[in-house]
């Protein structure tokens, strides 16, 4: 390749890199007055001063054609200014809140955008700002959803996010609360705030029962529920309804019936010792199979993890297998067992009959 040529192509390449240079720092940043817009958010209230993540704001009030996408300032700015509180932020000099507007889960900013800017390029997590929350109005199962998370918040004062799914649940979780606020006045003879008492109950009461859901990788049984979902059926059942199912003794040695037992029991846990979700359900099955069939019916069945003992015996029926079966406290014994038998058993060629037995208590030397 002659020299000409390698000019070009370096030509070429540079040409490449300012083209994306100027795709990356293209556009700007979100309008407010367009997504006001959008979600027909005019309601508002003052959420006063909030430590909100820098990430989460993504637009302006009044500037957003001052910054590109990234939240940079334009070339066609001064950046003397944002130079200026980058390094006061450097040297840890305290600067006012910021003002921002909220619109669901994005921020925008009425006042400070160059101090978001210099927050950003910092790479700084949170910043403090004072928030005016403005509400979607347009009526869609995700804004009513919102409304209701934002009331929730709005009361308790909790930050840390309760995400659910399904309208009217915050409602019983905000009368969980305050159940718990007449019992913690009761308990310490003073008087608490809503908020004070919604603390309390989500650390000593909502954290723990949510962390033995996770452990228990609960959630991936349940495709498009949250874990605050299954914490609000849970104890919908357990504490409001008290109702009875085939796994109400075993879900009573977890989660008592009563909240304040539950609070009481986790004061007591560490958090390295909370219980599992998870059981191991111990059946018999007695199987009949065709005749000269019973070694290919007892292979395929040892395959299974399930199955921890198989015997070819003479009588009524020709194989007996002893399973163990792990489940989730929500269901039943006999949801899973009769599951595995119809999946697993009933299907081999050869099986012509099954029966399961399932221990009631068990003794072993």
């Amino acid at each position: 390749m002659d020299i000409i040529s390698w000019k070009s192509l370096i030509a070429s390449i540079r040409d490449i890199g300012t083209i994306l240079k100027r795709w990356w720092e293209g556009g700007e940043i979100k309008s407010f007055e367009e997504k006001q817009k959008a979600e027909e958010a005019v309601s508002r209230r003052d959420l006063g001063i909030r430590v909100v993540p820098v990430r989460q704001i993504v637009g302006s009030v009044g500037r957003y054609h001052d910054f590109d996408s990234q939240f940079r300032l334009k070339e066609d700015h001064s950046p003397d200014r944002l130079e200026h509180i980058k390094e006061a932020m450097r040297k840890g000099k305290i600067l006012p809140p910021v003002e921002l507007y909220k619109i669901k889960d994005e921020y925008y900013v009425l006042d400070g955008n160059h101090r978001v800017a210099a927050a950003k390029a910092l790479g700084q997590v949170y910043i403090d700002a004072h928030v005016v929350e403005y509400l979607p109005s347009k009526e869609t199962l995700e804004n009513i959803l919102y409304r209701e998370r934002a009331d929730f918040e709005w009361k308790t004062g909790l930050s840390e996010p309760v995400i659910l799914t399904e309208v009217g649940q915050y409602a019983h979780l905000l009368g969980q609360i305050t159940e718990h606020h007449l019992f913690l006045e009761q308990q310490t003879g003073t008087t608490l705030s809503l908020k004070q008492a919604a603390k309390d109950w989500y650390e000593t009461i909502y954290k723990p029962l949510v962390t033995i859901i996770e452990r228990s990788r609960l959630v991936e049984a349940f495709p498009g529920r949250t874990v605050a979902d299954l914490y609000a059926y849970i104890t919908y059942q357990q504490w409001q309804k008290g109702r009875e199912r085939e796994y109400g003794i075993e879900l009573d040695r977890l989660i008592p019936k009563s909240m304040e037992e539950f609070r009481k029991r986790m004061a007591e846990t560490q958090v390295s010792e909370f219980p599992e979700m998870k059981r191991v359900t111990i059946a018999f099955l007695l199987i009949n199979v065709l005749a000269g069939r019973e070694d290919q019916v007892m292979e395929e069945l040892f395959k299974h993890k399930e199955v921890q003992e198989i015997h070819f015996v003479p009588g009524d029926f020709d194989i007996i297998a002893k399973i163990a079966v792990e489940r989730d406290w929500l269901s039943s014994d006999s949801e899973v067992i009769g599951q595995f038998v119809h999946d697993r058993v009933r299907r081999l060629p050869g099986v012509t009959q099954t029966r399961t037995i399932i221990p009631i208590s068990s003794r072993r030397k």
